[in-house]
């Protein structure tokens, strides 16, 4: 047994249609639902792009090219275990965003980027904040540091 953390890898869609950004209201899953999520997934034996384009198509039907995506944030989130969080901007996308995965999703929608609906996943809303402001890293749910 060692000290060293064992994270988790994340990506993170982050669909732009003007000034709004699409998000999904989990159900079903156990894990925050009846919030508000971007679309998103754990990187499972691949790249971080081949996940997101994967999470793209099975959660909205749509296709991305991974050459139209951004790297814009990233997040690390504390937990057991913990997990570093990508944030793409995807830039272009073929096909009509739609719920792709209903069993695990009630609805998507489309919000203003500053005004996200209250009950969106903490986490999320914070790396959506930090991008917003072209902030590149944050971290959530660590104690604060003592100053020495």
């Amino acid at each position: 047994m060692t000290d060293r953390d064992v994270s988790i890898l994340a990506v993170h869609a982050v669909l732009r249609r003007g000034d709004q950004v699409l998000l999904g209201l989990r159900q079903g899953t156990g894990w925050s639902d009846g919030h508000w999520h971007l679309p998103a997934g754990h990187v499972e034996r691949e790249s971080s792009l081949a996940a997101l384009v994967r999470e793209a198509w099975e959660e909205l039907g749509v296709i991305v090219d991974p050459a139209a995506t951004r790297l814009v944030h990233v997040l690390h989130f504390w937990g057991s275990p913990s997990r570093i969080n990508l944030f793409f901007e995807v830039g272009a996308w073929e096909g009509d965003p739609v719920n792709a995965e209903p069993a695990k999703c009630a609805a998507v929608g489309w919000f203003d980027l500053d005004r996200l609906p209250p009950a969106t996943v903490a986490y999320a809303a914070q790396g959506l904040a930090r991008y917003r402001e072209g902030v590149a890293y944050s971290e959530f749910g660590f104690a604060p540091e003592r100053v020495r």
